[in-house]
């Protein structure tokens, strides 16, 4: 391992550390200063933050460095994730404090576990042989299962752990078939090596049965991992029975990894097209058939809910549904501006995405005390008398989820769309177009529970802790901030496609 390699790595290796750190202070820490742990995580993700600032800075003007014997690849696409994983683990590090003294379960392993995720993550995201990328999902997955059954006292956190870890399981295995396919198909685990191999034997008739086999079972299991529906089964149980902190973690970064793996392996990244992608013509007809069974399953399914998690369980699989247009759009552009924009769309998507999706979870976090659960619609009756500005931040977080001006949900769709028109798949522009506004009524029964509504449980007020108004805050600034100010957030995006090349944009990341 030389000098660049452990410049690489350090962001991984520091939260390895930090994780490891917190494990072995709990056991000197008394109950009343288990905070500790979350302070300690929130430093390690702090210190991870600046190790990616630093390879930023050493990759200068480059698109990005090889590393780890060829099985790592950072570039300005493994950073702007990076960055992007951080702060969605930051935040619920903050929603966390309070509820896990409320549920009694303040423990280090909890903290640990999101740590040790995130270097999951970031091997997803960097990625370049499929080896690294499987041992960073499992560890990102494993972590996860754990996590999701971490209210051990919890009939419904135990069923839901069980249920994603078996699923998980399945999924996985099919994923690594997909694989081990692709190996022995090509010979080799690099993603590069790969898609040099695939652009002969691809489209060779003695090769071709194996090699869509191969596309179709990683497919699966990528899918699996972002909650494309038929693959979506295990979301809404995990997402209702995952203590809430976790399922709003869950909802984004870990949705963020899956997204991230999935470009790495399909199309490479915007720099150097490798894995999957000389396959487009086999994966694009399918991803049109997920996509559209994603937004119409998720849409309608969401209606019935009456419970808030599971509702925003479904809400995010339609958000998938949006996401999987941009890859349609990715794999069939002529033209840059139609891929420039599909890339630009589904990277903005997961960046606004994180802030408003988390904050709705933040809210739901936030009523959970002695006597409100938070868990069902009809504990959010009334919520405005209660808790005012909780009230007007769900409204805000709902509306933006919802994609509606000027708030941040609706740049993602924008560019999506976009990216469709320019690719002329103008009835997939149409049906999402219709489903954002098919999905604006279950976001609205959420806002009608809060403002028209009298409260079930009285008029107290409800306690917020410091961390909690921290992470409300940051999010609903940063919701109506892109919303009005996206210049800022689309340059950066446009810095980590490359699209924008040393000007004044590549500071705003330093």
């Amino acid at each position: 391992m030389g000098p660049t390699d452990l410049i690489l790595a350090r962001p991984i290796v520091l939260l390895t550390l930090f994780a490891l750190a917190i494990l072995l202070f709990d056991f000197w820490l008394p109950k009343e200063k288990k905070w500790f742990n979350a302070l300690l995580a929130f430093i390690g993700v702090c210190f991870s933050a600046v190790g990616v600032h630093q390879i930023q800075a050493f990759i200068g003007n480059t698109p990005g460095i090889v590393g780890m014997l060829g099985t790592m690849v950072v570039d300005r696409f493994a950073i702007y994730f990076f960055y992007l994983f951080l702060a969605g683990t930051a935040i619920a590090i903050l929603m966390s404090v309070r509820y896990l003294e409320t549920e009694n379960e303040n423990h280090g392993e909890y903290y640990a576990l999101m740590l040790l995720s995130v270097a999951g993550m970031m091997c997803m995201a960097s990625g370049f042989d499929i080896v690294l990328i499987f041992i960073g999902l499992e560890l990102m997955a494993i972590s996860t299962y754990v996590l999701v059954g971490f209210l051990r006292r919890d009939r419904r956190s135990n069923e839901a752990a069980l249920k994603y870890l078996l699923l998980g399981a399945f999924s996985s295995g099919i994923f690594a078939y997909g694989l081990s396919l692709l190996y022995g198909l090509t010979g080799t685990t690099n993603l590069a090596g790969i898609h040099q191999q695939l652009l002969h034997r691809a489209f060779d008739p003695q090769y071709r049965p194996v090699a869509i086999i191969a596309l179709v079972t990683t497919l699966t299991g990528l899918l699996f991992k972002i909650a494309a529906i038929p693959f979506h089964q295990w979301a809404p149980d995990a997402y209702e029975g995952a203590p809430t902190s976790i399922t709003g973690f869950m909802s984004v970064a870990v949705k963020a990894a899956g997204w991230a793996m999935l470009l790495r392996i399909l199309l490479g990244s915007p720099f150097q097209f490798c894995g999957l992608v000389s396959m487009r013509d086999v994966w694009v007809p399918l991803l049109v058939f997920v996509s559209i069974a994603t937004m119409t399953g998720a849409n309608f399914a969401a209606l019935t809910q009456t419970n808030t998690k599971r509702l925003l369980a479904y809400s995010s699989i339609a958000h998938v549904g949006y996401m999987l247009l941009g890859m349609i759009a990715l794999g069939t552009a002529t033209s840059h501006d139609g891929f420039d924009d599909g890339f630009k769309g589904i990277l903005i998507y997961l960046l606004v995405y994180t802030f408003m999706n988390l904050g709705a979870f933040a809210v739901i976090t936030s009523l959970r005390h002695r006597n409100i659960a938070g868990d069902d619609l009809d504990d959010l009756n009334g919520l405005y008398s209660r808790a005012p500005v909780e009230a007007v931040l769900m409204l805000v977080f709902m509306l933006s989820l919802a994609g509606i001006p000027p708030l941040a949900g609706f740049w993602g769709k924008y560019f999506i769309f976009l990216s469709l028109i320019e690719t002329k798949h103008y009835v997939l522009a149409a049906l999402g177009v219709l489903y954002s506004v098919f999905g604006l009524y279950y976001y609205l029964k959420i806002a009608n529970a809060m403002f028209m509504r009298q409260p079930e449980k009285g008029e107290e007020k409800l306690p917020v802790s410091l961390a909690m108004r921290v992470a409300l805050g940051l999010t609903g600034l940063a919701t109506v901030y892109i919303g009005i100010m996206p210049n800022r957030f689309i340059e950066m995006v446009n810095w980590a496609l490359g699209i924008v090349q040393q000007s004044n944009v590549a500071n705003l990341m330093h």
